[in-house]
C-alpha cells in the first residue's frame, strides 16, 4: 500500500514540475514581444525602446529615432488589431518566434522576431516581415 501511493505521489509531483521545466524560454518571449507591442499602442516609445537589444538600441540611438522607423516600417507593428504567436524555434543558434499580426484593416502579416536573452531579460534584437502565404479557399 505504501509503495502504491508514494508512486502515485512521485507520478504527481513529476506532472507539476516536467512542464515548467520543458516549457522553455517561450512565455518570457511572447511577454517581452507583447509588452512592447502594448507600448506602442501606448505612444510610449521610450518603454517599447527598453525591449530592443543593445545592438537595436546602438543603431537607433534614441527612442524616438526607433519609434519612427516602427511607425513608417512596419505600421501592422505600431497598431496592431491582434496577435497571434505561432512557433518558437532556434535556426543558426539563435531562437525566432514567429508572430502574426492582423492590422486595423484586417490584413494579416507574418513577422519573426529573433530574440536573445539579456541581464535585462529577453529582448528584440531583429524582426523580419515574411511573405503571407495567400488565403486558401
Amino acid at each position: 500500500m505504501f509503495r502504491s501511493v508514494l508512486i502515485a505521489f512521485v507520478f504527481s509531483v513529476l506532472a507539476t514540475v516536467a512542464p515548467a521545466q520543458s516549457a522553455g524560454p517561450g512565455a518570457a518571449i511572447e511577454g517581452t514581444i507583447t509588452s512592447q507591442l502594448d507600448a506602442f499602442l501606448a505612444d510610449d516609445v521610450n518603454r517599447a525602446f527598453t525591449y530592443a537589444s543593445p545592438t537595436i538600441k546602438g543603431i537607433f540611438r534614441t527612442p524616438q529615432n526607433f519609434g519612427a522607423m516602427v511607425r513608417n516600417g512596419y505600421p501592422m507593428v505600431w497598431r496592431p488589431a491582434e496577435t497571434r504567436f505561432l512557433n518558437l524555434r532556434e535556426v543558426n543558434g539563435a531562437l525566432w518566434q514567429k508572430v502574426q499580426i492582423t492590422d486595423g484593416a484586417g490584413q494579416t502579416h507574418l513577422l519573426d522576431y529573433q530574440m536573445i536573452e539579456t541581464p535585462d531579460g529577453w529582448q528584440i534584437n531583429a524582426v523580419q516581415l515574411l511573405e503571407t502565404p495567400p488565403p486558401s479557399v
